[in-house]
Parts: structure tokens; C-alpha cells; sequence
């Protein structure tokens, strides 16, 4: 019986690699990191691990071209997990630039290609508790108030939840899920 596929970006680092484990069980994965903010020996311990070996492919995926011959390469692919980030608050205030650039152009990569699917694809995209600025309730729920970021990363990812929501009302994509939590080791 074959499996069906779903594609997990930023699949080598801390979260991606347990997602693609646990994903291993049920589904063909299809890893894409483009190693700038892990190692491919990841990859060795997530094949000794996983009860199917994933596939893997370095892939930029701030590079337009990148992106769409990933599509059409997985084109059988039902779903993406969106964890390719960087995701360093000091870094961000340090060189907003930097991410700008990976966090909405990726996203928005991925998004038009979603967007020319002719199936049902899923998406779901790795966010943080960030985006909830200075919290005045604790612990926060997912009721509490958005506020303006501190950060350019939890700009970013304001910005990308916006994206999502946006392209939904426009039916250009049609399922997708976000993903808000705090430090996911702690």
C-alpha cells in the first residue's frame, strides 16, 4: 500500500526532525533543509530511527525555482509542515533584513505553489507565541490579544499568519493550520 506524502521544511532541525520521525510511521516524508541552521548528520539519526527513511533534499527555499521544482517533483505530495525559519529574536533585531527575506519570501513561495495545485493539500505552518507581543494575561491563551511585535521575528511571523489567512479567504489555498507555542524544548 503506498503511503501518502507530506513534505516537512526545516525537517533537519529540533522540531522537524521528531515531526519527521513521527510522520515516518504513516506517511512517505519528504525532508527539505538547506543546512543553514542544521547538520546532515541529523539525517543519519532520523534514518536509524524512523520506521520508513525519509527522503531528503537540500533546497533553498527562498529561491523561487527551488521551490517550484519541489512541487513538481512531489507533486503527489497531500500536505507541508512549514518549520523552515530562523528564528532567533536577537538575531532578527540585529539583521531584520536577513529575516525578512527567508521567513515571507519562503512562505510566500510555497503559497503560490500551493495556490496552482489542482488536489486538497494541507498546510501547516510553525508560528510562535511571538506574535502575542507583551502579553498582559498569564498564561496565555489563544484568546489573548494580538499586539504589535517586539521583534522583527515575531513580526515575520505576524506577517506570514496574515498571508495564510489572506490567501484562505481567497480560496487560494484551502486548509491550513497554524502552530503558536513557546519554547518547544522547556
Amino acid at each position: 500500500m503506498k503511503k501518502n506524502k507530506i513534505i516537512v521544511t526545516g525537517g533537519l532541525g529540533y522540531i522537524g526532525s521528531h515531526t519527521a520521525v513521527e510522520l515516518s510511521e504513516k506517511f512517505s516524508v519528504v525532508i527539505v533543509d538547506d543546512l543553514s541552521n542544521s547538520t546532515i548528520d541529523v539525517l543519519d539519526g532520523i534514518n536509524k530511527i524512523s520506521k520508513s527513511k525519509p527522503l531528503f533534499e537540500k533546497l533553498d527555499l527562498k529561491n523561487k525555482d527551488d521551490v517550484k521544482s519541489l512541487f513538481k517533483r512531489h507533486n503527489d505530495a497531500i500536505g507541508l509542515i512549514h518549520f523552515a525559519a530562523y528564528k532567533a529574536v536577537g538575531e532578527s533585531v540585529e539583521n531584520p533584513l536577513k529575516y525578512y527575506e527567508n521567513n515571507l519570501s519562503s512562505l510566500i513561495y510555497i503559497l503560490q505553489e500551493i495556490d496552482k495545485l489542482n488536489h486538497s493539500f494541507n498546510l501547516i505552518f510553525s508560528s510562535s507565541c511571538t506574535v502575542y507581543g507583551q502579553a498582559e494575561n498569564l498564561p496565555i491563551t489563544e484568546e489573548e490579544t494580538i499586539k504589535k511585535a517586539e521583534s522583527p521575528y515575531g513580526f515575520t511571523k505576524q506577517i506570514c499568519e496574515n498571508m495564510i489567512t489572506d490567501c484562505l479567504k481567497a480560496n487560494q489555498i484551502k486548509r491550513a493550520m497554524t502552530l503558536r507555542y513557546f519554547n518547544p524544548i522547556g
